[in-house]
């Protein structure tokens, strides 16, 4: 038979009250009382009900995260080290996390209006944030707990962690720039996403920093896969004498989608053309050769939007509800070519 209350309460004859005000942490209960009452619940094995204390509570303690992906981009290694950060901080507060796939569109905000209509979860996280965000727009009007990995270009104040991408692109080019390099390529994200924007910013800063020009034929735009890394690459490794000498991508995945095109075209990657990416994803430093990246903290930012979010559902203040983190570059193989 599993321990409850009434069976600590006659243990050490005081109150149900007095011992669900202990093992809760609540005032009310001497120092000396609760010590007892936690060291015999962890002697006798017991575990609260939580079913029941959802219910009186009406809570879930659930963290709902939907990844806006296209079916198999699940495995992207991405989303697999921002979800173990998550996931590893949700089970430290005892919290469950449900999560699904939404493909990017028009079908992500009815996701979200589901989950918040029915109660299903207690607080979202949102990532790949939009310029204009409607899934934003909608949890705010909802007053619904949430933090979002990624800022918007929309007047709204909400809390979020973010990496500061321009300045991550602005470090990348200044390597390769220094290198020699003046014909320099780059695949952005989808417009729409906001981190396009700043990593789009910090390339033209480099160029303007270092009195290069902005070349609209060296801009590709991909979908952050493999394969719109190796299409882009070929078109760019197909310009002849205006290819390019160095190309920097939005991320990781793309990066390795370009080297596989330069191989393809002959060119040996850090030796005919220098390639760089971003996020420095564990395949990064695998690849062959190990590629520059610029590194942002992909498990750390799964933990700590997920602490902010914890910290909203308990009804704490957040001591900073925005945070802005630095990029780190990490130089590798891949861009060893020098002009």
């Amino acid at each position: 038979m599993p321990v409850t209350l009434q069976d600590i309460a006659q243990e050490l004859n005081v109150s149900i009250a007095t011992v669900s005000r202990a093992l809760r942490g609540m005032p009310g209960v001497a120092e000396s009382t609760r010590k007892l009452v936690l060291k015999a619940a962890q002697e006798r094995g017991y575990y609260p009900n939580l079913t029941a204390q959802q219910l009186q509570r009406q809570r879930t303690n659930t963290i709902g995260f939907i990844i806006p992906t296209f079916g198999p981009r699940f495995s992207d290694p991405f989303f697999s080290e921002l979800l173990a950060g998550i996931g590893n901080a949700a089970a430290e507060a005892e919290f469950d996390l449900l999560v699904s796939t939404v493909a990017p569109g028009k079908d992500e905000l009815p996701g979200y209006q589901h989950l918040v209509a029915g109660r299903r979860v207690d607080g979202l996280l949102v990532v790949r944030t939009r310029r204009q965000d409607q899934r934003i727009a909608y949890l705010l009007a909802e007053e619904f707990p949430f933090v979002a990995f990624g800022r918007t270009d929309q007047e709204l104040n909400f809390p979020y962690v973010d990496v500061d991408g321009e300045q991550g692109l602005f470090q990348v080019m200044t390597h390769l720039i220094e290198q020699g390099h003046q014909r320099i390529a780059f695949i952005n994200a989808p417009e729409e996403l906001m981190f396009a924007q700043y990593r789009l910013a910090g390339y033209r800063q480099a160029l303007a920093a270092h009195g290069l020009p902005y070349d609209d034929d060296l801009v590709r735009l991909g979908g952050l896969a493999e394969t719109d890394g190796y299409q882009a690459g070929w078109e760019l490794f197909c310009l002849g004498e205006q290819m390019p000498t160095a190309v920097c991508t939005s991320n990781d995945l793309m990066a390795l989608g370009v080297m596989r095109a330069a191989r393809e075209c002959g060119l040996q990657v850090g030796g005919d053309i220098a390639i760089a990416g971003f996020d420095d994803i564990p395949l990064a430093q695998m690849a062959h050769p190990p590629l520059t990246s610029v590194h942002q903290p992909i498990y750390q930012i799964g933990r700590l939007i997920c602490e902010k979010l914890l910290c909203l559902l308990r009804g704490e203040e957040l001591t900073e509800p925005q945070t802005l983190l630095l990029p780190e570059l990490v130089v590798r193989e891949s861009t060893d070519y020098r002009v």
